[in-house]
């Protein structure tokens, strides 16, 4: 069966997998927001955050994250502030230089589109839509994806079947026809696998937390080393029909 759309992760797959303190990542926000309890905060947020993902990841995705402006509510942040909104636009500036798109995604997504494949995102993420489209249009590749979702905006998340099947039918395209490129095997490749799509694996990002990562045996239908391997692994699938 041919594949007719190509669905990608985002963080980690279309952007190269980074290490980072994310303890420094809310200290830049904190310190806009409340510079005098500027550490207190940053410590409060992030204990949010993980607690949100473990709940996530507890649940197979049956629950997902929310909005990030949810877990400043329940902080007791007035999220309609001057203050916050400064705030908040230093902690995304603070992550601007990690979110940058593989240098081959550009390739990828023209060659994938000409073959008259159909392309998605599907992101796990507390991000609002409009600073994720900010992103990938400042990096030249928004106008090169058919569909967009971004879990902030669904009950669910990866690997929760609801949210592959959001995607199948939104882009027209029986889940058997479909591929997705994540870095995940719990919540990429089984998501993807138990809703038939195919799943190749992205193995860049092996420092993934216990807490957030198992394996369960999973075997991916494909791997590759490089983001424009995606091209060669889909046309031979394609020509082998």
């Amino acid at each position: 069966m041919s594949i007719d759309a190509v669905i990608f992760d985002w963080g980690g797959t279309l952007t190269p997998w980074h290490i980072l303190d994310l303890k420094e990542q809310w200290l830049a926000y904190a310190q806009v927001y409340d510079p005098t309890d500027a550490d207190s905060l940053a410590d409060r947020l992030l204990t949010g955050e993980q607690a949100r993902w473990s709940h996530q990841f507890a649940t197979a995705g049956a629950t997902g994250t929310g909005a990030l402006e949810n877990m400043f509510v329940e902080q007791g942040i007035d999220t309609s502030s001057e203050r916050h909104l400064a705030a908040l636009e230093a902690y995304l500036d603070a992550w601007n230089p990690h979110t940058y798109t593989d240098p081959d995604a550009v390739y990828v997504l023209e060659t994938l589109r000409a073959n008259g494949i159909k392309t998605a995102v599907l992101s796990n993420t507390m991000w609002p839509r409009n600073h994720h489209e900010w992103i990938l249009q400042r990096d030249g590749v928004l106008h090169l994806f058919d569909y967009l979702l971004f879990t902030s905006e669904t009950e669910g998340a990866k690997p929760h079947r609801s949210v592959f099947a959001d995607v199948s039918y939104n882009l027209d395209v029986a889940p058997e026809r479909c591929a997705f490129v994540g870095d995940r095997l719990f919540d990429d490749i089984h998501g993807a696998q138990s809703i038939g799509m195919r799943g190749i694996w992205v193995p860049h990002s092996k420092n993934i937390p216990a807490a957030e990562s198992t394996d369960l045996g999973i075997v991916p239908d494909a791997t590759l080393e490089r983001l424009a391997d995606v091209v060669d692994i889909v046309n031979g699938w394609n020509a082998n029909i």
